[in-house]
């Protein structure tokens, strides 16, 4: 299923990805550090949403207490449990 997460606090206005299950895929940020997003999205593609919260979560950015990695984080969270609620890829 496709997401997509508005973001709050930072350079990027919104990312999209897929989520099967717990799995991540087909990352892409809108907005924001083009270089360090793609390398985000790469580096995280495939991973479990567990995978991503453990790598991802509390990153701040400069004087931020969120960064873009951090809303990553809390959007596949969020995507996961609302993917669960309604029974898909589960």
């Amino acid at each position: 299923m496709e997401y997509i997460y508005e973001t709050s606090g930072v350079c990027s206005t919104h990312i999209k990805f897929d989520i099967n299950g717990d799995k991540i895929s087909n990352i892409e940020f809108f907005g924001g550090c083009n270089g360090n997003l793609k390398a985000i999205s790469s580096l995280c593609d495939g991973m479990t949403v567990e995978e991503i919260e453990s790598k991802c979560s509390g990153i701040e950015c400069g004087r931020r207490p969120t960064s873009c990695s951090d809303q990553f984080a809390k959007a596949v969270r969020e995507a996961y449990e609302a993917a669960k609620a309604e029974g898909i890829g589960q």
